[in-house]
């Protein structure tokens, strides 16, 4: 697996926590600039297979996942991961450095290993977050509590509202855009007047960019869920996360018209996070929050975090972060489970097993599992969609005889999930909902223009980085045809392969981000 890439001289980190009135804030660290660009050679990533004249080599179990000098070379270096190593190769004319743990040029490379100081047994270890202390973490900045049970602020459950997040996987195009339209159909209300709404976390392959613009007009929020919904990612660098994820919110913002500052979140493919590489993404980049993360089955569903400190559960996917991320908010994914009936536990609703029930027995499961936090923590009911659902018939319908049951609760709000975490950071009761400004519609514009009526469907050039073979991608978008089709390191579709440059949120200023993420701005058709 070859992956191109330049290595970055620093990381440098930006909190960015939010609060009940302000939406964004840059950190008052020092600015530096990250690039991900072809650099014209591969970084290849093979087997760990040893010659036979070479010792084995082995990965250090005392300092967890990383990279780590090669004893024979200064060429090569072992990513670990599980304990196992895999060999990588420096581009040619570039040296490990053992100390910045990445490849550069041969006058500035340490070259290792070398001996790093033993930590002393009695004190913890510098990269896992403690466990919750309440006392050092008050909102509207951080919350956690001993297992993520409770009710922000202590409210009582009869006086806080229940959350419900629909949230929408993938690309939109038409294989599912009609579909969601009948969810968000204009008839179903909140208790304040407004109509309900979701959270798309956007991949960009086979997406209609005229489509997701129309949603974000309609007030939706809009995330990213990478470019390429590549398998592995969770085990790549902070050079392919950004690549993904920044990417995207490019692509988004290049092709929707969706300002960066409003593409607050992200979630991994496959729920699989990124261990703290892709946390610390999130941290440089300005985002908001994060929704990757899966709960085991439990008889009291989890509240969102924030990951100041250790998560308050099992990590279901073996891969979440286990540094301290001040301020960034976690939004996990209960499991979904009815004891009663057969279909087993999943985190997202198309995964669990009901294609053989009819629409009534769908309605009365989700009525069931939702009833598990209405009547106990209130916790958000987050509900995690992918296309698959709306394919089968009876899913769909049981869905909508679900939402129109939840018409008929005094207390449910369909909201975003920045919205969401908006009254977390500073809660508000049932009685005081109906004047709460960030929930309401009336006094509010969308700042995502609206779309055109006349889209460009683009017949674009497409080659995958790995492969020879040529082929063609169709794309509509109320802007100018790009060249070929956008993807990894040209988010612009420019042609120009490496394109892409990225910079973080404390130099970029609200998100935006080089030529990579912003650029010359286009004018709508």
């Amino acid at each position: 697996l070859c992956i191109s890439k330049k290595f970055p001289s620093s990381h440098p980190s930006s909190k960015f926590r939010p609060t009940a009135s302000t939406p964004t804030s840059t950190s008052q660290s020092k600015m530096r600039a990250v690039t991900v660009a072809l650099f014209g050679a591969a970084v290849c990533l093979v087997n760990a297979q040893q010659n036979k004249d070479e010792k084995e080599f082995k990965c250090p179990t005392e300092q967890g996942n990383g990279n780590f000098a090669d004893p024979v070379t200064c060429r090569r270096f072992y990513q670990c991961v599980d304990g196992f190593p895999y060999l990588n190769r420096c581009p040619s004319g570039l040296y490990f450095d053992d100390i910045q743990k990445y490849c550069t040029f041969k006058a500035e490379a340490k070259c290792g290993p070398l001996a790093s100081t033993p930590t002393a047994t009695t004190e913890s270890p510098i990269d896992l977050a403690k466990k919750c202390n309440p006392a050092e973490c008050e909102l509207p900045y951080c919350y956690c509590n001993k297992d993520g049970t409770l009710i922000p602020k202590g409210l009582d459950p009869e006086e806080t509202p229940q959350i419900i997040l629909l949230t929408f996987d993938g690309a939109v195009n038409l294989n599912n855009y009609e579909h969601y339209r009948k969810v968000f159909n204009g008839k179903r209300k909140n208790p304040n007047g407004c109509d309900i709404k979701g959270t798309f976390f956007i991949s960009h392959e086979y997406s209609n960019y005229q489509q997701i613009q129309t949603l974000a007009n309609d007030g939706h929020e809009i995330a990213v869920e990478t470019i390429s919904l590549q398998m592995g990612l969770q085990d790549k660098g902070y050079e392919e996360w950004v690549g993904e994820m920044i990417g995207m919110r490019s692509i988004l913002k290049h092709f929707s018209n969706v300002s960066a500052n409003e593409i607050n979140g992200m979630r991994a493919p496959f729920l699989k996070p990124g261990r703290n590489t892709q946390y610390k993404v999130i941290e440089d980049f300005g985002f908001i929050y994060d929704s990757s993360i899966s709960v085991p089955p439990s008889p009291v569903p989890v509240w969102p975090y924030t990951l100041d400190y250790k998560i308050p559960h099992e990590c279901k996917s073996g891969t979440c972060p286990t540094k301290s991320f001040p301020g960034i908010w976690e939004v996990p994914l209960n499991a979904h489970f009815v004891e009663s009936y057969e279909g087993g536990h999943c985190p997202y609703m198309d995964q669990c097993v009901l294609h053989n029930h009819d629409a009534e027995d769908v309605f009365a499961w989700l009525q069931e599992d939702f009833e598990r936090y209405y009547y106990q923590n209130k916790a958000p009911y987050m509900m995690p969609f992918h296309t698959n659902w709306f394919q089968i018939k009876e899913l769909e319908n049981g869905l909508h005889k679900f939402l129109d049951w939840t018409q008929t609760l005094p207390d449910v709000w369909f909201v975003t999930i920045t919205q969401a975490l908006t009254w977390i950071t500073d809660p508000k009761t049932n009685k005081q909902l109906n004047g709460y400004e960030p929930w309401n519609c009336k006094s509010k514009s969308t700042q995502t223009p609206k779309p055109c009526n006349n889209s460009n469907k683009c017949a674009l050039a497409f080659k995958e980085p790995t492969s020879n073979i040529s082929d063609t991608r169709y794309m509509e978008t109320c802007f100018d045809c790009p060249a070929v089709y956008p993807w990894l390191g040209d988010s612009h579709g420019s042609g120009i392969p490496g394109r892409d440059n990225y910079i973080d949120q404390s130099e970029g200023g609200g998100g935006g981000a080089g030529r990579g993420d912003g650029g010359d701005d286009e004018e709508q058709k």
